[in-house]
């Protein structure tokens, strides 16, 4: 069974470990009861305003997970006691899990997440979606206000082109040359794509490696972008695009 999760609002200003860092231990938990494999962990912007509550970038955090069959409702409640245990004082942790060949209207949810990144919605608004499409979608603690984001999260997700993977990608160390081909066998990027004007690149074509490699979620696949570094006549150099360059992601 393929299904989607996603967590929101686990942590406050006073603590170190954010919300990736627990999608991320709860993943590695999920395969460590032998319940399915889980993919890359994808980093979701939401709207920044003073009427929506959250810690510093207000971002959920969504991955994919091949489960058992028989195990679903056991990776739900085992996620549910997960965050109430280790959920930061003051957080207000929404949980959401998606199975997407369940959905009948799953362009709703991708709407849902869309239009959580451009305006104010609420907790009732947020269930009333969830209970329509069949989606758990629950709180752990505080108002529960994270559930807005959690489902948000599933729906961008979903649409194949929203979000950071989270984390670097190691590759190579910075400043070696590494050509497409090696970039992809490497990790888990599966295509290599200029900034600029989208083109694909070959598997000859060399990219310089910075001090990060991330990649983004593009048309379902995830993507490194790079810009030209240099032109050297026939052929170019490329660099991955920082940080900075992808924050529109």
């Amino acid at each position: 069974m393929f299904i989607l999760l996603c967590i929101d609002d686990t942590d406050n200003i006073h603590i170190k470990r954010g919300t990736g860092q627990l999608a991320a231990l709860l993943s590695q938990q999920i395969e460590e009861q032998g319940w399915g494999k889980c993919q890359p962990i994808t980093r979701h912007q939401l709207l920044v305003h003073p009427d929506v509550p959250y810690t510093s970038h207000n971002s959920a955090m969504c991955f994919a997970a091949d489960i058992k069959d028989d195990v679903l409702d056991d990776v739900i409640q085992y996620s549910g006691r997960f965050l109430e245990k280790e959920r930061a004082e003051g957080s207000d942790p929404g949980l959401c899990v998606v199975i997407p060949e369940r959905l009948s209207n799953p362009g709703w949810l991708i709407a849902y997440g869309f239009s959580a990144k451009q305006e104010v919605l609420n907790k009732d608004y947020a269930y009333g979606v969830a209970e329509e499409m069949g989606i758990h979608l629950s709180e752990h603690g505080g108002t529960g206000d994270g559930v807005v984001g959690a489902l948000a999260g599933t729906g961008l997700r979903l649409s194949g082109n929203d979000g950071r993977f989270r984390g670097k990608i190691f590759i190579a160390e910075s400043g070696q040359q590494v050509t497409v081909g090696e970039i992809m066998k490497r990790s888990y990027i599966t295509k290599v794509k200029n900034k600029l004007d989208g083109q694909v690149l070959a598997d000859e074509e060399l990219v310089e490696i910075g001090e990060v490699v991330k990649a983004v979620l593009m048309d379902r696949e995830a993507v490194l972008l790079v810009k030209p570094l240099e032109d050297l006549r026939e052929n170019t150099l490329w660099r991955p695009c920082t940080k900075e360059e992808l924050r529109a992601y």
